[in-house]
């Protein structure tokens, strides 16, 4: 399935490898890959996250603080951002 990306997922995404890759740039590299495999579950099997509103799902990662919230599409899923658990629920919220 194809993986789409809200334009400021890129600026999440950005922020977290600069404050990991300050710690050790083998942490920042261990946070990417393990966003990028939960992606592909996620694209793989669209259903399998938790619902968290209508028509948005919730996939955590396992090593870190952080989940991604997404959207079914027909073609595939639509990552909408990428935050923290402590970060503000409406955080995000609007993207569509």
């Amino acid at each position: 399935m194809r993986v789409a990306y809200h334009p400021a997922v890129q600026r999440d995404v950005s922020r977290i490898l600069r404050y990991y890759d300050r710690i050790s740039p083998r942490l920042g590299d261990a946070f990417w890959e393990e966003l990028l495999a939960t992606i592909e579950v996620a694209a793989g099997a669209p259903g399998r996250f938790h619902p968290v509103d209508p028509g948005r799902r919730r996939a955590n990662l396992k090593r870190f603080p952080y989940h991604f919230l997404y959207r079914i599409m027909p073609q595939g899923i639509r990552v909408l951002v990428v935050r923290h658990h402590e970060r503000h629920p409406s955080y995000g919220k609007r993207r569509m």
